[in-house]
């Protein structure tokens, strides 16, 4: 099965950037689908982005469209979320996620893989 290691977090000032990276071992990455979810305090976790496995699909939230965008290095066999435009309201963990099904559902309970998460923080 496929590991995930997320890394790339920190703390930003409100307006900056980061980009967060997802690396794959143990399986091709470009045959899952993978997802990136963020966790505030007190919040569910919510899909943010994500590519499918058969690279026709990509979702972005509604509320991040402009923002973030989600893409795939197949040579390294990692995805990554470029975030631009932080706002203190991004603050939360960062996870990725995924699954073997070339679809995008949006609840979490349907990626059987997860990493262990990143800290995102925008300072104000």
């Amino acid at each position: 099965q496929v590991q995930l290691v997320e890394t790339g977090g920190g703390l930003v000032q409100a307006g900056g950037s980061l980009r967060l990276s997802c690396a794959a071992s143990g399986r091709l990455l470009i045959t899952y689908t993978v997802g990136w979810f963020c966790q505030a305090p007190g919040k569910e976790r919510e899909l943010v982005a994500a590519l499918s496995s058969n690279g026709g699909d990509t979702y972005v939230a509604d509320s991040l469209k402009g923002r973030f965008t989600i893409s795939r290095d197949n040579a390294k066999n990692t995805v990554y979320l470029q975030m631009n435009s932080l706002k203190p309201e991004d603050t939360a963990v960062y996870y990725c996620a995924a699954r073997e099904s070339p679809t995008i559902p949006t609840t979490p309970y349907e990626y059987p893989y997860w990493g262990q998460g990143t800290q995102v923080t925008v300072s104000s």
